[in-house]
């Protein structure tokens, strides 16, 4: 989290959301009053089981859900900005997603192309967009990989550089889907090295609760719509009552109580 010096202000926290509750236009109420803040800084696990209303939160930190969507309530604020049409072009670039699937976001010809196609949309052009885009890959360890077509690179090395695609418009919530999907055990080690080297605030979406453990001090539980739980991940993870009550479930023989877990 960044330092506040005294007598100033602290700054904003990077995600503020107040009793959001959303039903889908066919009458589907998937949130019912979600309350949630996030620190700058902060890496945080969303868990829960299928269905759990997730995916319909993290649509609404970009405005991708919202006001002319379907029936919701409360606000969502980013930094500060709220989630709504004035700010929307801002709070998008704020908010970088990255899919579960790669190949989702990964479409031009070259990775270098890639990485450069948002901050080229945003304007940059010519000596700062090369850099943009060199910094972003070198943070995500594929710089020497920049001329070449993603589709000739491994998943791991993919999703890697669609971790790179958002970086480079200097997000202030990265948000990733599931990120340990697919991945073998180097490709699954190489990108939490990655993501413990970022100084940016991390929503981490994810049923790999050994992985969630692993990089996220902090994990919330939403379940039926609601925030069940909220606090240190391997404390929610040994409430083995909690677990089962909202259908998660560790590896077998996998005991949260004995890894030694980040501060």
């Amino acid at each position: 989290m960044d330092p506040v010096t005294p007598g100033t202000t602290p700054p904003a926290p990077s995600l503020e959301v107040e009793g959001l509750a959303y039903a889908y236009p066919d009458g589907h109420q998937a949130l019912f009053g979600v309350d949630l803040t996030v620190a700058r800084g902060e890496r945080v696990a969303l868990l829960g089981p299928n269905g759990a209303g997730k995916t319909t939160l993290v649509l609404h930190l970009n405005g991708i859900l919202g006001a002319g969507s379907g029936s919701s309530a409360g606000t969502v604020r980013v930094a500060g900005l709220p989630v709504g049409k004035r700010h929307l072009a801002e709070v998008r670039r704020r908010v970088g997603i990255v899919f579960q699937d790669p190949d989702d976001q990964l479409f031009m010809p070259t990775v270098r192309e890639d990485v450069a196609f948002g901050p080229a949309a945003a304007g940059l052009r010519g000596e700062e967009l090369d850099d943009t885009v060199r910094r972003a890959l070198e943070r995500v360890g594929m710089a020497e990989h920049a001329d070449r077509p993603p589709h000739h690179l491994s998943f791991g090395q993919r999703r890697r550089v669609a971790v790179a695609t958002v970086l480079a418009m200097e997000p202030e919530i990265l948000v990733l889907d599931e990120p340990s999907s697919n991945l073998d055990p180097a490709s699954r080690r190489e990108l939490a090295d990655v993501l413990r080297s970022l100084d940016v605030t991390v929503l981490m979406v994810t049923h790999d609760l050994p992985y969630a453990l692993e990089l996220c001090p902090r994990s919330v539980v939403l379940s039926g719509g609601v925030i069940a739980a909220d606090g240190r991940t391997q404390e929610l993870l040994c409430d083995t009552e909690l677990m089962r009550r909202h259908r998660l479930e560790l590896p077998f023989g996998f005991d949260p109580s004995s890894v030694t877990v980040p501060v």
